[in-house]
Formats: C-alpha cells, structure tokens, sequence
C-alpha cells in the first residue's frame, strides 16, 4: 500500500468518512443559546471552584513557607530562603534518588501502556470467556495494594518464598530479590507495571471503541496491511487518548508512595529510593520539615513541566 494512499484513508478518517463518504464534517460556531447554557453552568460551577481553591491554595502556601525555614514537625524554624532547595539538589543521595524516580516512571508509564494497549487489542476480538477474562484483567487495579504489595513480598522476600526456590530448581542459584539492589529495581518497576495495566487498558479499550469501523473498512479497501492499520490509522486516532493516559500515569507514578514503600521501604541500601519515599524519609523520620517540602516542590514543578508538554501535544491533535 502507497503511503499515498494511507495519507488518504487517514484523511478521510479524520473527517469521519466512511467507504463512500460524503467527507462533510460538522458545521462548527456556537449558538447564542449555547454560550448562554456555558455561562449557566459556570455560574452555578463557580461556588465549587472557590471551596476548592481556598481548599488546596492554603496547604500549598503554608508547605512553601515551610520549605523556606529550617524548622522541624514542631517549630517552623529560622527563614534560611532557597538554601533547602540547594541544599537537597547537591546531595548524592537526592541524585540517586531522581534517576531512579525517572527510571521507575518511564517503565511504569510505557510499561503499562504498551501491555494495556494489547489487551484491549486483544478483548476488541471474539475469545472464549470474554467477560470472565476482563474481571481477571482488572483485579492488579481493583485488589488494595497493600494486599498486593503483601502477596509480592510473599513470593520473593526469603530463601523460602516461591520465586526464589524456582529460581534455584533453574540453576541461578540463591536469588535474593530484596536484597540485591539491581534485582530490587527490576521488582518495584514490574509490580507498579503489573498494578497499573489495568487502568491503561480501559482507557486504550475506552479510546479505540470510539474509532468508527468505517475507517478500517477503508483501509482494507486501501489494500492496507494490518501493521499499516495498527501504525498509521489506530495509533493517530487514539493519540489524544495515549497521551492523557501518560499525563495521568506519569502523576501517579512520580506521586506513588505505597507502591515503593510497602513492598522494599527504598531499599535495600536505598536503591529503589524514589523521591517522595525520600521526602517522606525526610520528614517524619530525620524531621528535616525544609528539605523534605523541598523535595516536594521539585516534585511538583517537573510534574507541572512534563503535563504542560503532553498537553500541547494533545491540543496539536485536536487541531490536526
């Protein structure tokens, strides 16, 4: 198939034309009825938004004064400006700390995605007990994860446990998952894989229901390989959706304390020590209130940086 030709089914996908489609989008504009029915909505939106502002606004205010002071859980400290922030971003342990924060996020978010996307490839076809097999899906997500966490550690954590025995009978000889820094990263980064697939999967299955049948019809007409259709057809057309899912996965993993502490506590020797584990640690255990909140903040603003990226690139699709 010409890339001529996948440019023109891609095309006539976008504006939902069929095998002999028309091509005729919706007429776009708003009607004075409907600006009014936004301004109605807003209205009765807008005493919620102020509960919420007031809500969050305070927290955020007083934790960005704390990380201006060296004080501790019981007094605020002396004012000592960006010098917690200096501080933290020098410390070999903080370093350490943010790859891992980075390596830990990049395999949950294209981890999940990529083994989300093909189970709701997969549902999208006919298989013996489909329902059934959906449930299973969704019960890494739906079980707590301190279950979860727990059933883990109970698989890997001694000599005794299940993995390790099996790794034995194989010839690796004594694994010690937990204890071994390289093998406790690999650990953390496959279980906050296998507890977040399911929520990638709804929102990949949710994104490809919405693609109108009409438009692989056309790329079969096209003469277009299945390949071609997955690569230049279900791809673009589910990208607002893959990118919202980044957006949020990204969150949840960057913010997600249980997941690494349940399961290793940062260790062993700190090696799957992510930065709010490190925050935390900070905190409530070494009582360092300035730094910990720092180490939030520089949380906070990479976060609001990498959401700002994805989002843009989610308003370049609506625009296309």
């Amino acid at each position: 198939m010409s890339t001529e030709a996948i440019a023109q089914s891609i095309d006539r996908a976008r504006r939902g034309v069929g095998v002999g489609g028309s091509g005729r989008g919706p007429r776009r504009g708003r009607s004075p009825g409907g600006r009014s029915r936004i301004a109605t909505l807003l209205l009765f939106a807008i005493p919620s938004l102020i509960l919420l502002v007031l809500l969050n606004l305070y927290p955020v205010l007083y934790a960005g004064q704390q990380s201006l002071r060296n004080g501790d859980l019981l007094s605020a400290g002396d004012f000592v400006g960006v010098q917690n922030y200096l501080t933290v971003v020098g410390q070999p342990q903080f370093q350490r700390a943010a790859v891992f924060t980075v390596v830990f996020t990049v395999v949950a978010v294209f981890g999940s995605w990529a083994v989300g996307l093909a189970l709701a490839l997969l549902l999208r076809t006919r298989i013996p007990a489909g329902g059934f097999f959906k449930v299973l899906l969704l019960l890494p997500w739906v079980v707590p994860v301190v279950v979860s966490a727990t059933s883990w550690n109970w698989l890997v954590a001694t000599p005794q446990s299940p993995l390790p025995i099996l790794a034995q009978a194989l010839g690796f000889g004594n694994v010690l998952f937990l204890a071994d820094p390289l093998l406790a990263q690999i650990l953390v980064c496959v279980f906050k894989v296998w507890i977040s697939f399911p929520f990638m999967m709804m929102m990949m299955a949710s994104a490809l229901a919405a693609v109108d049948v009409n438009v692989y019809e056309a790329s079969k007409v096209d003469g277009a390989s299945s390949w071609q259709t997955f690569r230049q057809i279900t791809l673009p057309m589910i990208s607002r959706s893959t990118f919202i899912s980044w957006i949020l996965m990204t969150i949840f993993s960057v913010n997600d304390f249980p997941t690494i502490f349940l399961l290793t506590g940062g260790g062993p020797v700190n090696a799957t020590q992510t930065l709010v584990v490190l925050a935390y640690q900070t905190v409530f255990q070494n009582y360092q209130t300035g730094p910990g909140v720092a180490i939030a903040f520089l949380m906070t603003i990479v976060l609001v940086f990498i959401s700002v990226l994805l989002y843009r690139q989610i308003r370049k699709v609506n625009i296309e």
